[in-house]
């Protein structure tokens, strides 16, 4: 059943300490070795206690299985398998948002936000746990999510006949890394939407980092200058965990960015409270997004009619 056309969402999970990098997680940060990957294990990444089960279909003779409410577990390149939920609220809808969510949530707990905003856009919505999350297999890293977003692509394209010319990617918080790196490497991508973004690792858990070190994760601001879709950027004003400036710093290195959403005096976890936030997202898939995606396909049917 459709839920009420408001112009307000439901907040989303709020875990303890969600995103915040307290004096005993710097203390852990320097008693391994600082490279990439230990910094993505320590601070970045925070799986919570599975909040849903996959239950095994068996009239499927695959190695696939199938979870309640379609959700579903595939398999990518290095050899984990994710956990996915795909939200057909629209059958008809023209774009599928592919959501990269939040550090310390899974699938199941975003499950009810993510009916949510799919009937109040007018849109589809997959989502995917990280390698180490909910139910997918593997241990969260950077390399796994870079990975994961693109499992969910390709089964998305695969499974649910979904060109990439029709999916938006949706990152928030550290699910903007994934987002901005497929986005930077796939230039058939519709759109791109990027809630509370973060420019790199090292600037978020040390903020007077000002250059990219070789020791860095998650370098998203070297990559979005190399996005040229149209890209949505959203972040609260008093952001409390990602600073405002990784938003703006974004914003001004993106070649395609439209006219951005700063909310003015939200956090890092409440922007879906304000009435801005469904507006901006209308008004940004009906009208950029949607314009952008037409012009790309005539210029490819005139480039097919050419040859």
């Amino acid at each position: 059943m459709p839920l009420p056309n408001t112009n307000v969402l439901t907040q989303q999970p709020q875990p303890p300490h969600a995103g915040r990098i307290t004096f005993r997680d710097i203390c852990n940060l320097f008693c391994c070795p600082p490279f990439p990957s230990s910094i993505v294990s320590k601070l970045a990444f925070m799986p919570p206690t599975p909040s849903y089960k996959i239950i095994s279909n068996p009239d499927n003779d695959e190695t696939t299985f199938e979870l309640i409410e379609r959700r579903a577990e595939w398999p990518h390149g290095r050899k984990n398998k994710i956990a996915c939920v795909y939200i057909n609220a629209v059958p008809d809808a023209y774009f599928t948002i592919l959501y990269s969510h939040g550090n310390a949530v899974d699938i199941g707990q975003m499950t009810s936000f993510y009916y949510g905003l799919a009937y109040r856009l007018g849109c589809n919505i997959i989502s995917y746990d990280y390698s180490g999350y909910g139910c997918s297999s593997g241990k969260p890293s950077e390399k796994n999510i870079y990975a994961d977003i693109s499992a969910a692509l390709d089964e998305l394209k695969n499974r649910f006949n979904v060109p990439p010319e029709r999916v938006i990617l949706y990152g928030q918080s550290i699910g903007t890394v994934p987002s901005v790196d497929l986005a930077s490497s796939n230039d058939k991508i519709a759109a791109l939407i990027l809630h509370s973004p973060l420019m790199s690792g090292l600037r978020v858990a040390f903020p007077g980092t000002q250059r990219t070190w070789c020791c860095d994760a998650f370098p998203s601001v070297e990559k979005i200058p190399n996005v040229n879709c149209p890209t949505l950027i959203i972040h609260g004003t008093d952001d409390e965990v990602i600073d405002f400036s990784h938003g703006l710093t974004l914003y001004e290195r993106c070649p395609s960015t439209v006219e951005p959403l700063w909310v003015t005096g939200a956090g890092h976890n409440d922007i879906e409270l304000h009435s801005a936030y469904l507006d901006r997202l209308r008004q940004f898939i009906e009208g950029e997004a949607i314009r952008a995606a037409k012009e790309q396909s005539a210029a490819a049917a005139a480039g097919t009619n050419s040859q």
